[in-house]
């Protein structure tokens, strides 16, 4: 091979990898969308933790301490 052939062959090489390191079509909606049932799965573990006896009981506590100190 000569040196044109070989710098031919790198610019077009170099060109495809550029287009696909920067191909993001679709990209956001994705994003987005894994986001969006991260934070459902996120609230529904949240709700359960706050939702048992142990952490009602125990918020019931201190919403009762705060409320009778006295000033």
């Amino acid at each position: 091979m000569n040196d044109t052939t070989t710098n031919d062959t790198t610019a077009v090489l170099r060109t495809r990898l550029a287009a696909l390191a920067h191909d993001d079509d679709g990209m956001s909606t994705v994003e987005y969308a894994i986001g969006t049932v991260a934070a459902a799965a996120f609230a529904a573990v949240l709700y359960a933790v706050v939702s048992g006896d142990s952490i009602v009981g125990a918020l019931t506590g201190i919403v009762q301490r705060a409320l009778s100190t006295t000033f």
